[in-house]
Order: structure tokens, then sequence, then C-alpha cells
């Protein structure tokens, strides 16, 4: 339970540079309650490097202006700034084009805007498939179709371990279907989802797509042409760039046939008094003056990402969950949430006779800073039979060391209860 060395061998392979990577973290510094501060949120909000900062900061005190509108040289300088931050989302993701690169608020709003769009073209009894491990933004928008137009809503049982059943899926897809929309990587089971098989399952019915790939861009290289997705969707704050901005990714042919969200300045063509024409896409659907300083934000953090190598550091993350797996291994006293094989770096939990709330908050005494509650995912939590639970979110930036300092907080809170 206590032994270290394969884990830390494990940490030490080349490629992958932890403490360099720390060290552009300015946060990470800090001390919570005497302790040094641990962080395993990572899965709400990722926390943001130098460079992030540094982009926001030159904006805003060197060439901030208006984007699309202006001629001169600020308008010139943010515009250029901001179309390249499309352009850098565009390679992380491998799109074909720009035009397929969205701006919006937040991942929320990206399928709010594809649920409103495209549920336009809905009726009465065309169906939508979800499943029980969706983050709320990927339920209740489709809700809002079921409230308002009467679209049916199927849900894909989780197995106990954390997986999709497939077999279900399959069951439930029929000549109605009209939309799939699953997580790629849930965000309390940490499950990876096999989301080019359930794409092209839906594909073979005639339905669209749409992956919410907010948890999982984080951790692996995303392909939307290999993964042949119609829509997928991720925010800016997770990605270790900042809150307020998202990305909604869509094919040509998807987009061009959405009508426009919002109305406003940029998304048109022309407009008088008797008609008006719109824009194609992407600026269709970024009504007004858009997150300029959030999508350059953005921008920087993923060319930052792109510095590192993404397999090192999954490994690094996976090393660092197995290492707390391994170290709470015959506690009986804890229950964890998902253990699907291959899952990603979330670890789920709850304590015997602890509610996830108190639990968090003695972890925070020590400086441990994990999530608590729902997570936005009633219907999960529903499914595993539990009102809540406390979740470790692991990160780049996170340690053996800071592993280590979790499970010995978690198992002195636990002592609470006992």
């Amino acid at each position: 339970m206590n032994d270290q060395s394969p884990i830390r061998t494990a940490l030490a392979s080349p490629g992958f540079d932890v403490e360099a990577v720390r060290a552009q973290f300015p946060i990470l510094a800090r001390q919570i309650n005497g302790h040094p501060l641990v962080y395993l949120d990572s899965g709400a909000s990722a926390q943001k490097p130098l460079a992030v900062i540094q982009a926001m900061t030159h904006v805003m005190t060197h060439s901030y202006a208006n984007v699309h509108r202006g001629l001169h040289t600020l308008a010139n300088e943010t515009t250029e700034a901001y179309e390249k931050a499309r352009e850098s989302v565009r390679r992380l993701i491998n799109a074909e084009t720009v035009s397929q690169i969205v701006f919006t608020k937040s991942a929320t709003e990206a399928i709010n805007l594809v649920a409103a769009s495209f549920g336009r073209s809905l009726v009465a009894g065309d169906e939508i498939v979800l499943t029980q491990m969706e983050h709320h933004s990927n339920i209740v928008p489709w809700h809002f179709l079921r409230e308002r137009q009467g679209v049916v809503l199927k849900f894909v049982p989780v197995t106990d371990d954390g997986r999709l059943d497939m077999d279900a899926y399959r069951a439930l897809l029929g000549p109605k279907t009209r939309m799939v929309a699953v997580s790629h990587m849930s965000n309390v089971l940490g499950t990876i989802n096999p989301v080019r098989e359930i794409i092209a399952a839906a594909h073979a019915v005639g339905a669209a797509t749409l992956v919410d790939g907010c948890q999982a861009i984080v951790h692996q290289k995303v392909d939307v042409q290999a993964l042949d997705a119609d829509f997928y969707v991720f925010s800016g704050h997770k990605l270790y760039g900042p809150s307020g901005i998202g990305v909604l990714y869509g094919k040509a042919e998807r987009l061009a046939a959405l009508p426009p969200y919002q109305g406003g300045g940029e998304m048109i063509g022309e407009v008088s008094m008797e008609k008006i024409t719109y824009a194609d896409p992407p600026h269709r659907f970024e009504a007004g003056t858009p997150p300029i300083i959030e999508a350059i934000g953005l921008g920087a953090a993923v060319e930052w990402l792109e510095s590192l190598d993404r397999g090192a550091i999954a490994a690094h993350e996976a090393a660092l969950y197995d290492r707390v797996k391994r170290r709470l291994a015959g506690a009986n006293w804890l229950t964890e949430i998902g253990q699907a094989p291959g899952k990603g770096a979330i670890f789920a939990f709850n304590v015997a006779g602890a509610h996830a709330h108190d639990i968090a908050q003695l972890l925070d005494r020590y400086g441990v800073a994990v999530r608590a509650g729902t997570h936005c995912a009633e219907p999960l939590m529903k499914r595993f039979g539990v009102t809540s639970s406390a979740r470790a979110s692991f990160a780049l930036y996170n340690t053996l060391e800071e592993a280590d300092a979790f499970v010995d907080a978690l198992t002195k809170a636990q002592t609470f209860f006992a």
C-alpha cells in the first residue's frame, strides 16, 4: 500500500519535466492553511501558465481594439491575433479549414447553439440519444427541445464499472434518431468513450453527432476528421486557457445548414428595413463583439500545450492516478465511482459515513483542493445510487508528492468519521 518506487520510476522517464512545467504556473506557489497548494480540481477549471497570462496582458496593454471592424493599426493587430487563435484551434483538432471553428463564450453555449439551430428542423417524435454520464450542459439544451417541440430523449445506460452499454446504445438507434450527443470523456468517471464507433453507428441510421470534448481534449490528441464527428465542442478554461471562451467545430456542410443562433453585428451579410442576409460560417454564429482577449488567450494556451509532449503528459497523468489507486487499495471505507479500463486521470469517490462536502472541506485544511457535489451529472449520480461524490482530477502540473499528499490528507480526514 505504501510502495512508491514503481511509480516514481515511471514519473522519472524522459520526455516530461513536471518541475519545469510547474514553474510556469505562478499560482502553484501558493500556500493554503499553512500547507503547499495541491490543486486537484483541474477537471472543473485548470490553472493558467504564464504564456496565457502574458498573451492576454499584452493585447490589453499594446494592441487592443475591436476585431474585423477597423482599418487602423490596433484593429489590424488584434484581428490578426484573434484569427491566429482560430488557426491554432483548427490545428489542435485537425479541422479541415478555419471556417469550421466557431468561437463561443463556452462549451455550454456551443451545445446550446447546435441544439437551438439544429433543433429547428425537428418535430414531435424525433429522437435524440444521450447517455447517463452526460454533463448537464449536454442534457438540458436537449430537454428544451423535448419541452417545446415534443422531441423524445433516450439515454444510453452505464455499466457498473462506468462504461457505456454499447449493445443498449445500438438498440436505441432507429429511423427516428436525429442526433446522438455524447461526452468523449466523462467528467466524473474518467471513462473515455469509443466515440468513433458511436459516431459510425449514428451515421449508419442517418443521425447527426455532437461530441462534448471538454475533458478529452485536455488529456489526449483529438482528430475530428478521423472521428468523423459532425460537431465537437470544448471550453478554454479546462485547457489551461481563460474562462469565457469555448469552441464549436462543425463539418462545413453541417454549419452551412444551420440557421443563426443569435442576431446582431458581424453575423450578417446585408441588413435593410425589408430583409437581412447572413454571413457564412463561422461569422454567422459570432454575433456581436466576440470574446477577443479570451480567444487570444486560448490560442496561447493551445500553442503552449502543443510545445509539450502530449504522450509523455498522458503517461505522467496516468501514473499519478495509478499511484493514488495503489496506495488506497484495500481501504474498505472508500468507494471509487468509475473504474473503466483505460480511463482518464479522474478519481471520483465517497467515504463511508461522510458527505462529500465535508470531505472536501477537511482536505482543504491540508491545502488539497478537490471538487465535491453532483459535478453537474445528476442522472449519473442517481445511476450509482449516490447524491454526491468528491473528485480529484489530475493535470500535467501535479506531482507524485502531491498524489501522496492527497492520499495522506484523505486518510486523516477519514478518521473524523471512523
